[in-house]
């Protein structure tokens, strides 16, 4: 049936135009392939209407469904889940959908589970549930963990996925995977057990047709992550490859614009020259109704809230800080006034990225290389949200050589050059907690579970072996673990797998779920009153008198007692900004890419007249005359300075410069490729030079090369650059020359608290990190003595190669290197492009005011040598 002969459609449409608005032509294609029973994706940009894509076609089919009583029809059985990643969304989308089931007079009622929903309202929904629920994949699972679970499902017409493109690169999309699995698992026996006596067309009418939609923003695998998302849909006999993609074609105005330091370093150093440009930021503030300035790192934040109030007291009251370690009362009350546009700015980090639309944000500020294509456009995608206001997002550099990054980034959003988010694959931890949730609910058969897992993206490639040596570990803890009864935890009764024990299946309940950080500590005014959370492994280093920023509050550390940190006010002008796990992210693939070929056009700058023009493809494809862009034309002198001094590689170049100072032999090498993947190929390289001669070395890396240092003459010239740079015996290279079963080690930690072998502690009583890395180093020694092949010791490893050394960029950066020029340079002293990484190397020994103060000096030295 044509959508727009349905009264679905037409009661929609009146709503719609009674509120001034007119549907999208995309939002009328997801519709019409929701009535049309279809699963998919829609892909379309923030601001744009997208929650409205899926949740007025579920109204559409229902309204259609029930044309003459859809306004008194109630207690209709779920209709449609909804699944977010972040808790903070779901109030926001919640409010959105009740107020257009309100105005259409319908009997719908819209429910929230997440960890913040209180025990009644649950209770609630157990008795009755809405037609809507609006629910984070952790609380999906906390869902099949109820007994007699497989009734909620009878009537569910569509699961939605929101932020897919969020969820599909982590063990948080693999437990939606699962729980989808699960849905349509039982759907498809429901439809098994009543097919054998009953008609097709009663069948039919009792168990509804099941859609299944994803919400994804732009990334380079859309198709693929259809695919993942709707792969269990097999389970039904339904054609994953008929899935549709449903792309907005919206053309969102964005405009970058680079704030240029007035004076360019031309020794830059990472880090100290953001907080230094603040000044520049006023202007833009006092242009904009609101601005969100985002931030890398929560630390960094604290700063520079603390900054922009210091230089612009009359600010106070009309900025506010945002990040995820300040107490949720006070980051909601944040949300609340950026809605209502009692903000002029939030100084946030990655904790604002996803949300619901702020419209009163008019401009975006990045502090930082945001270090991939993508995150750059979400952020962008904060300001502007009406579909046809530009989204206006600034880049700030936080050394001078980062503009040649807000030059990348340009290109890549021009070319629409977008990174991938590649899915996880045999997440054994997940499936072993998985196991543990479904058998504490009303049990599983082996049998049933195995189909629906295999139909799953994620463990298609699970061999049977492996499914039974699962099915072994939780019976009886395996090879290495049978002797201890705390390990047997589920048991096998007439065929099915249950958890009988109330104590193991109350822990297991508090901990489903794949988020594992360091433990977090609640900070608290001797007198009461919360202020936030902090982590263990900072707050442990810090004496009782001493001062640190939290919520932009100078505070003094009075004492720890139990899980609280208890503090008071400090008068102190300077104190300790803390630091949080996991700040520092690696350069994309696609932004290093365009960023390599960024310094293509950089190689040549020096040799013309930087205003004027160049040779290129244009945004069509056409040749035609192009500006070179500003940041490249203000970097001149420093990239004069790097070829004065050694070279700028060219696209399909490795550079690498041999330079001796009285720190002793020093070895720089510029793959433009990450932290990560350098870290890796700089022990690789290590090694490799360690066969030719006995030599030691110390390693510093950066987003853009990495450096060996010597006390001696290290061995590296044109006669074996190619062989050391050499794809052959990688992964023996890797295993000798990196701690790859320690680092598998501290990931393992990881991997058994998904997977239930270590407990955390009941609320308020977590185990202290040095605990749990204790407990799980024991494990996992006795797994590699006991149990070598143990699926959850060969993961931890494999997690070692694939997230913290990105060892398939690793291969086919040296892929191609071998077809690149390697151009070797013996500069005299440091140049440019060098001394960052000079820098960091130095930043564990140095305190930060003995770090600016050294640096200082080496500037000024270098610089009297020109």
């Amino acid at each position: 049936m044509q959508l727009e002969e349905t009264k679905g459609y037409r009661v929609v449409s009146r709503w719609l135009q009674g509120k001034g608005y007119k549907a999208f032509a995309y939002q009328k294609e997801a519709w019409q392939h929701i009535i049309d029973g279809k699963s998919g994706l829609v892909n379309a940009p923030t601001g744009t209407g997208k929650t409205f894509s899926i949740f007025l076609g579920s109204l559409i089919q229902f309204i259609n469904q029930h044309p003459n009583h859809y306004q008194t029809k109630s207690k209709n059985g779920l209709q449609l889940i909804w699944v977010t990643p972040l808790r903070a969304l779901a109030k926001d989308i919640g409010r959105a959908m009740e107020e257009v089931i309100t105005e259409l007079g319908m009997q719908w009622k819209v429910g929230i589970r997440n960890g913040d929903t209180s025990i009644s309202d649950r209770q609630k929904q157990k008795r009755q549930m809405p037609e809507v629920l609006i629910i984070t994949p952790e609380s999906l699972h906390l869902l099949l963990a109820q007994k007699n679970y497989t009734d909620i499902f009878e009537t569910l017409k569509i699961i939605a996925v929101d932020e897919w493109h969020e969820l599909i690169g982590s063990k948080r999309g693999v437990q939606v995977e699962l729980a989808i699995s699960r849905i349509i698992g039982v759907r498809s026996l429901k439809f098994e057990v009543r097919g054998v006596n009953e008609p097709t067309s009663n069948i039919e009418h009792q168990i509804p047709n099941l859609s299944l939609w994803g919400i994804s923003a732009t990334i380079g695998n859309l198709n693929q992550a259809m695919e993942v998302l709707l792969s269990p849909l097999q389970l039904l006999n339904q054609n994953i490859s008929e899935g549709v993609i449903v792309r907005a074609r919206l053309q969102k105005q964005i405009e970058v614009e680079s704030i240029i330091p007035d004076e360019i370093e031309k020794y830059p150093w990472a880090g100290h020259l953001g907080i230094k440009l603040a000044e520049k930021v006023l202007p833009i503030i006092n242009a904009s109704r609101t601005t969100l300035i985002f931030i890398n790192t929560r630390g960094m934040s604290e700063l520079w809230y603390q900054t922009l109030l210091k230089i612009a007291p009359e600010l106070s009251g009309a900025i506010a800080l945002h990040h995820g370690s300040i107490e949720m009362e006070l980051r909601t009350w944040v949300e609340e006034a950026l809605h209502e546009a009692k903000l002029k700015a939030v100084v946030c980090t990655a904790s604002l990225d996803l949300g619901v639309d702020f419209r009163p944000v008019e401009t975006v500020i990045q502090v930082g290389s945001p270090k991939g294509v993508a995150r750059f456009l979400q952020r962008a995608g904060r300001s502007g949200h009406s579909p046809d206001a530009v989204s206006k997002i600034y880049f700030l550099p936080t050394h001078s050589l980062e503009l040649i990054e807000a030059a990348a980034l340009k290109s890549a959003i021009g070319e629409e050059f977008i990174e991938s988010r590649e899915p996880m694959l045999l997440c054994y931890d997940v499936l072993i907690q998985y196991l543990g949730t479904l058998a504490i609910s009303d049990g599983f058969t082996p049998d049933v579970i195995w189909k629906e897992i295999k139909a799953t993206n994620c463990y298609a490639e699970l061999t049977e072996e492996e499914w039974n040596e699962v099915l072994y570990f939780i019976t009886s803890g395996g090879n290495a673990l049978q002797q201890y009864d705390e390990y047997r935890k589920v048991e096998v009764e007439d065929g099915v797998y249950k958890i009988k024990s109330r104590r193991i299946a109350m822990r297991h309940r508090l901990h489903i779920g794949t988020i594992v950080s360091d433990p977090m500590l609640k900070v608290k005014y001797l007198g009461g009153g919360y202020i936030g959370i902090i982590e263990e492994g900072f707050i442990s280093r810090l004496e009782p008198g001493d001062s640190f920023t939290l919520a932009g509050k100078q505070l003094e550390l009075i004492m720890i007692k139990d899980m609280n940190v208890i503090v008071r006010n400090s008068k102190v002008k300077k104190s300790i900004v803390p630091s949080w796990m996991g700040g520092r992210l690696p350069l994309s693939a696609s932004l290093g890419k365009v960023l390599r070929r960024k310094f293509d056009e950089a190689s040549v700058i020096g040799k013309r007249d930087p205003d004027s023009y160049r040779e290129g493809n244009g945004n069509g494809g056409v040749s035609k005359l192009e500006k070179l862009p500003i940041e490249l034309s203000v970097l001149k002198p420093l990239f004069d300075l790097q070829a004065k001094l050694s070279h700028v590689p060219k696209e399909n170049e490795l550079l690498i410069e041999q330079i001796e100072t009285r720190d002793g032999f020093h070895l720089f090498v510029y793959p433009f490729e990450g932290r990560l993947v350098h870290e890796a190929m700089a022990a690789v390289l290590a090694y490799r030079i360690s066969r030719i001669t006995p030599i030691t070395f110390s390693i510093a890396m950066n987003d853009y090369g990495f450096e060996l240092l010597s006390d001696q003459p290290i061995p590296v010239d044109d006669s074996n650059a190619y062989e050391l740079f050499s794809l052959d015996n990688l992964m023996e290279d890797i295993h000798r020359s990196v701690n790859s079963t320690e680092m598998a080690k501290r990931k393992f930690r990881d991997i058994a608290v998904i997977g239930g072998l270590i407990f955390q502690g009941y609320p308020g009583e977590h185990k202290k990190t040095r605990h749990l890395q204790a407990s799980a180093g024991l494990l996992f020694n006795v797994f590699n003595e006991y149990d070598p092949d143990n699926v959850l010791l060969r993961q931890s490893f494999q997690e070692v190669f694939d997230q913290q050394m990105e060892e398939v960029r690793l291969r086919e950066m040296l892929q191609r290197i071998q077809h690149s020029k390697i151009v070797i340079t013996y500069p005299q002293r440091l140049t440019p492009f060098c001394f960052p990484i000079k820098v960091d190397s130095m930043r564990e020994n140095l305190t930060s005011e003995k770090l600016e103060d050294r640096i200082r000096k080496m500037q000024q030295q270098l610089e009297s040598l020109l």
